[in-house]
């Protein structure tokens, strides 16, 4: 008999990931939008601050669909963007690949089960607030965590 297993983040899981972010975000007093994908870039959660920028909704889901599905984070893959010529001019092609920090893989036990993209506020600032959500659900944003 095959067993097929998939491991993804629940949508409890994202929901409380997603709350986590917006509440460190109205602490600061900072707009965000944050979205959570499972593993394959699909939404599974979604919220945002009553004033966020319009553009920043797009861009939270960018930058979970690109940690999610490169499985690194968004910081990380623009560093690996600006040591390839070839695949920083690629990146014109692929639309919803983003570089702008603020996206992180989800991990669990070394497997990656989705990620998370807030955008609104500065840039450290987005990734604060994803880190600060990761942390408080015990994930990690490294298969090596």
């Amino acid at each position: 008999m095959i067993a097929i297993s998939r491991n993804d983040i629940s949508p409890e899981a994202a929901q409380a990931l997603v709350d986590a972010a917006i509440a460190h975000a109205g602490q600061n007093g900072w707009d965000v939008a944050v979205a959570v994908v499972d593993r394959t870039g699909l939404l599974v959660a979604f919220r945002r601050t009553a004033d966020v920028t319009v553009p920043a909704i797009d861009f939270a889901l960018d930058k979970a669909y690109t940690a999610a599905t490169l499985r690194r984070s968004t910081q990380g893959f623009f560093e690996r963007s600006q040591t390839s010529p070839s695949l920083a001019a690629g990146l014109a092609n692929r639309p919803r690949l983003m570089l702008w920090s603020g996206g992180l893989p989800l991990f669990n036990d070394g497997q990656c089960i989705g990620g998370i993209g807030v955008s609104g506020a500065r840039d450290f600032e987005d990734v604060e607030c994803a880190e600060i959500a990761i942390a408080k659900l015990g994930l990690t944003a490294s298969s090596n965590s």
